[in-house]
């Protein structure tokens, strides 16, 4: 190590250097080894403590009673969830300038394995007691007035991606019937795949937002099958297993529907 400079061949610099160290040390000196290994002995325990409560606390909430296949804790924060967004209910997601949105990957095939014929699709509109209310074919759909969307669609894996729908309000839709829909005053609605093999549910409040759409339409081409043609349900208030794709049956309903994701863990809100 060299020899610290003579005092005379210091600069200012040097000396000012000098006098802030002297000052670090006497405002945090170092640890002697006796004193280090006290604080080393510490951070273990504490450390250690703290892994032991945490395992624990997970193995109680592994041991406790369960709410659709998650802890009744954790399920009682997805609702703590839900109720926070309702409050913010009515918003609407930031939009795009359409050429900033691309062809949207396929993810999940839950309830479109098969391919389908398309011409003989039709879309079954059912009441609260299970009584049909009508039946549809995309030109029914096409029919209302089309709306374009330029929004970001979100995964719950971790992704998202600025996109274009193409299709109609839902707001619209329901339209058609107003009033079936002003004497029962419906809470919810239930979306289901023909094969029954995907199933959605969402309150009225989102499907009535004007982002909430019946898109027949991706990237200005209608659907392919992988993305869920004829007819899916796009929107940017929710996360993408919402957006249930092929959808064959719509029921208005009183009674929160099940879904298919909330069944597995997964908040049933699941607002963005």
């Amino acid at each position: 190590m060299p020899e610290p400079l003579p005092a005379s061949k210091r600069s200012d610099a040097d000396e000012g250097r000098a006098a802030r160290y002297a000052a670090l040390e006497t405002a945090a000196p170092t640890l002697d080894e006796s004193a280090l290994r006290r604080q080393t002995r510490r951070s273990v325990l504490t450390g250690g403590a703290a892994s032991l409560v945490a395992l624990l606390g997970w193995r109680w909430l592994q041991t406790g009673p369960d709410d659709n296949n998650i802890p009744v804790t954790l399920r009682r924060g997805h609702e703590f969830n839900e109720a926070l967004w309702r409050r913010l209910s009515g918003r609407t997601a930031p939009t795009f300038d359409r050429s900033r949105s691309s062809m949207l990957r396929v993810n999940g095939r839950h309830g479109i394995g098969d391919e389908i014929d398309l011409v003989a699709w039709e879309l079954t509109v059912l009441g609260p007691d299970g009584s049909e209310w009508g039946r549809h074919v995309l030109a029914d759909i096409t029919a209302l007035p089309k709306v374009e969307l330029t929004v970001e669609h979100k995964c719950v894996e971790g992704w998202s991606h600025v996109v274009t729908w193409g299709g109609a309000r839902f707001s619209d839709f329901a339209a058609l019937y107003a009033d079936r829909l002003g004497s029962e005053s419906t809470d919810y609605v239930a979306l289901v795949t023909p094969d029954r093999g995907y199933y959605v549910g969402l309150d009225m409040a989102s499907m009535l937002n004007p982002q909430s759409l019946l898109a027949y339409e991706l990237e200005g081409e209608p659907l392919t099958q992988d993305h869920g043609a004829p007819l899916r349900l796009a929107t940017p208030n929710k996360y993408g297993i919402k957006c249930i794709k092929r959808i064959g049956t719509i029921q208005f309903t009183n009674d929160r529907p099940t879904d298919y994701w909330y069944e597995r863990g997964y908040d049933w809100y699941a607002q963005l």
